[in-house]
Formats: structure tokens, C-alpha cells, sequence
């Protein structure tokens, strides 16, 4: 041994070693002789969040919260169904928000308590926990002989969210150095648009064959394959129970609730679409479920396409640009869809929807960087989960206020000009984040002993 540092020797297959000196451990893996070998230094905040997994253990865990998310995410299905719902059960448009808040109030939530109780018990238990009674969720819903039994089940299946959502980004960040952050959330912020921009198509074809019912039953399968290999993965994490949780000072920091604050705006405005584009597709212009579902879905498959890119250009160069120009782009789609009516060509509709979810996926990514860059490695659990409650409040407050204000609307000047007027306020809140982003920066990184 060399300052710390152990020899040894190298076999004729790949190994790994890791030698503690003092408060740094040195990770060293072994390859065939001829092959260059690697060392990496943990630094005692890395050191200690958990012992390091093995490459193999933390691109299977990377995998399985995907997995994870793509399923919670195809909760996209449900919005498509709206208008289904509103007609089985006889209510109006407005009070179908209800199957929204119901969902995204509680994970709001429930993401954050989530997270930072798993900085304490172990990010993967929460995860497997979360799927297991997603499962039971979906089943409860796709029951419901009641619009209340629906709410709840919503509620039942936004914990379960939570749960899921709040553990995934640390889960995907495990062991990975600081540079390689954006790269890894844009593969699970990816998964997550792929579950909403598959959700609506999938559920257009299964309402037109079996009704709205089935976008639940279809679900309880999927969120128990993907428990199973959540069970089937080693859990590699070191739970330290003495470990403190995160800190108010922490989380209301200036820089990080502004992040927060970005967050909230740009997902509030974009529930303009989810909330109405599915009437104005279904009921305006006349599509069919399936038609209208390979219509909405543009948006969420624009965000997980720009996912990849976003974490790439967010370790590349920084996180602000992209924030404030994904923010732009959105503001932009948002207001051509405030202009669009019922002899739109359908192509710039398209293109309207396909730009605002774009937007958002541009800004996301980045936007998670930064602020689960502000915190220290063994606080990420409740680092990925402040990014999902800003989210989701954002959604719920976007829901309660465009539900409200098209509802009053609709009932003086009618449904188009209500809808347009919606888009409108969506539009002109994404412009003013945008201005914001450019002159604020971004949340300071956690440096070691702040």
C-alpha cells in the first residue's frame, strides 16, 4: 500500500476494489491484462450516501426506475378518457378536474415525503412499495361504480405515484459523478414522456374497443412485471439510520425555490393542453378517441424527445440556457393553441402541441439538474422529490385555475373563446418564467461543508 492507496494484482477477468484511507476510499477495477485499468476517489460526501455499486447493479437499478416511472407515467391514458367519464357518470367538463386533483394532489405530496424518507430506509424499498400499490390502485379504479369512488381511487394511486416518482431520480443518479447527472435524468425524464406520449394513443384504442374502464385494467399487469424486477435487483444501497433528514434552511433556500418556482409555472400553463386539448380534439373538431389520442400524444412525445437532449446540454453547458429557451418554446406553442378553432388545419395543431411539449422537456431536465445539484449526495431522495412536488403543484394549481377560469367563460361567451382565453393566461405565465429564468441564475451547487 502506497498513500493509501492498495496494489493489486490484475486477473485475467474483471474485478473490483475499494480501499478506505482515512475519510476517502479509492474504488479500483481490475481488467484483462493489456486493458487499462480505472480508479475512482469517493469523497466523503459520496462516500456517504452508500457503498458504490458494482457498473452492473447501477444500470439495472437505472433500468428498473424507468421502468417504474414509464408505468406511473402512463397515466396520460386517463385525460384522453374525459370525456368518456364526464358522459358515464353525467358530469360536466369542469368537474372531471376532480379525477386530476384527486391523482396529482396527493402525489404532490407524497413524491417529497417519499424522498426523503428514502434518504433514511433505502431508495429501492420506497420504489417496490410505490409499484406494489400502483397495482392495487389501478384495479380500485377501474372498479369504481361511483364518481366519488373514482376521486378516491385517484388519491390511492397518487400515493402510490409518489412513491415511485419521488425515489426514481435518485435511484437513476446512483453512483453517478456530477457531469453525467444530465444524461442520466434525461433517460428517466425520457421514460416518463415515452409512458405520457404512449398513454393517449393506447388509450384511444382501448376506449373505442372496451371503454374508458379498461385504461386501468390494463395497468394492474404492467405495474406488477415491473415490480417483479424491482424485487429481482440487489439492493446495493447503506442505509444509515442516524442520518438527519433534510433541513427547512436547505429546501427554502432563494436560488432553489426559485428553480421550484420555474417548475410550478411551466407545468401549471402546460395543463392547459391535458385539461382541454382532449374537448377541443373530441368535441370541437369531431375525432374519434383513437384519432384524438395520436393527436395529444405530440405533447408528451415531444418532451420525452427533447429529454435526451436537454441532460445533455445541461452537462455541456449549464443549466440556465436551456431552461429559459425551453420555457420560450413552450410559451410559443401554448399561444398557438390559444388561437387555433375549429377550421384549424390540423398540422398546425399538431405542431402547436408537439412545440409545447417540447418546450417543456428542454426546460425539465436542466431545471432537475439544478436543483438536485444543491443538495448533497446523501440528501437526493428529498432533492428528487422537491422537483416532483413543484411539479405537481403546479399542476394542481394549473388545473384549479384553467378549469376555473374556462368555466366561468364557457358560461358567458361559450367554448371557444373560453378555451382560447385559457391558452392565453397559460401562454403569457410561461413568458413571464422565461423572462425570470433570464434574470435570476441558477440554484448554487452544494459544496461540501455549507
Amino acid at each position: 500500500m502506497r498513500k493509501g492507496v492498495a496494489r493489486t494484482w490484475t486477473p485475467w477477468f474483471p474485478s473490483a476494489c475499494a480501499v478506505r484511507s482515512g475519510p476517502t476510499v479509492v474504488a479500483t477495477s481490475a481488467v484483462a491484462p493489456g486493458w487499462r485499468s480505472m480508479t475512482q476517489t469517493i469523497t466523503p460526501e459520496r462516500a456517504g450516501t452508500a457503498s458504490e455499486p458494482c457498473h452492473h447493479t447501477r444500470h439495472m437499478v437505472r433500468w428498473v426506475a424507468a421502468a417504474g416511472a414509464f408505468v406511473v407515467s402512463l397515466d396520460s391514458m386517463v385525460n384522453i378518457s374525459f370525456p368518456a367519464m364526464a358522459a358515464a357518470f353525467g358530469a360536466p367538463p369542469e368537474q372531471v378536474r376532480w379525477v386530476i386533483i384527486g391523482y396529482v394532489g396527493s402525489y404532490a405530496v407524497t413524491s417529497f415525503v417519499a424522498g426523503a424518507a428514502a434518504d433514511r430506509i433505502g431508495h429501492l424499498p420506497v420504489f417496490r412499495a410505490g409499484l406494489g400499490l400502483s397495482a392495487a390502485a389501478f384495479a380500485l379504479c377501474g372498479w369504481a361504480p361511483s364518481f366519488g369512488l373514482l376521486v378516491a381511487g385517484r388519491a390511492v394511486q397518487g400515493i402510490a405515484g409518489g412513491l415511485v416518482y419521488g425515489t426514481a431520480p435518485a435511484l437513476v443518479t446512483l453512483g453517478a459523478a456530477a457531469p453525467l447527472r444530465g444524461r442520466r435524468l434525461g433517460f428517466l425524464n425520457a421514460a416518463i414522456g415515452c409512458g405520457f406520449a404512449s398513454g393517449p394513443l393506447l388509450a384511444g384504442v382501448l376506449i373505442d374497443a372496451l371503454g374508458w374502464r379498461a385504461i386501468f385494467h390494463a395497468r394492474v399487469p404492467a405495474a406488477l412485471v415491473a415490480l417483479a424486477w424491482a424485487l429481482a435487483v440487489r439492493r446495493s444501497e447503506r442505509v444509515t439510520a442516524s442520518r438527519r433528514l433534510v433541513a427547512a434552511r436547505d429546501i427554502l433556500r432563494a436560488s432553489v425555490l426559485f428553480a421550484s418556482g420555474l417548475s410550478f409555472v411551466a407545468n401549471a400553463a402546460i395543463f392547459a393542453i391535458w385539461l382541454l386539448a382532449p374537448f377541443y380534439l373530441v368535441t370541437v373538431r369531431g375525432l374519434p378517441a383513437a384519432s384524438g389520442g395520436v393527436l395529444f400524444m405530440l405533447t408528451p412525445l415531444g418532451t420525452a424527445a427533447a429529454a435526451p437532449l436537454a441532460g445533455r446540454l445541461a452537462d455541456r453547458v449549464g443549466a440556465r440556457p436551456p431552461m429559459v429557451a425551453g420555457l420560450v418554446l413552450e410559451a410559443i406553442g401554448l399561444g398557438v393553441m390559444s388561437r387555433v378553432e375549429a377550421a384549424t388545419p390540423l398540422a398546425l395543431v399538431a405542431l402547436a402541441l408537439c412545440a409545447a411539449g417540447f418546450g417543456l422537456g428542454v426546460f425539465q431536465v436542466p431545471n432537475m439538474v439544478s436543483v438536485m445539484a444543491a443538495f448533497p449526495a446523501h440528501h437526493q431522495g428529498a432533492a428528487g422529490g422537491l422537483t416532483f412536488l413543484a411539479r405537481t403543484l403546479g399542476v394542481v394549481t394549473g388545473v384549479a385555475i384553467l378549469a376555473a377560469v374556462f368555466a366561468g367563460r364557457r358560461e358567458i361567451v361559450g367554448f371557444q373563446p373560453a378555451f382560447a382565453e385559457a391558452f392565453t393566461l397559460a401562454a403569457l405565465a410561461v413568458a413571464v418564467a422565461a423572462v425570470a429564468g433570464l434574470a435570476v441564475g441558477r440554484a448554487a451547487p452544494y459544496t461540501l461543508g455549507r
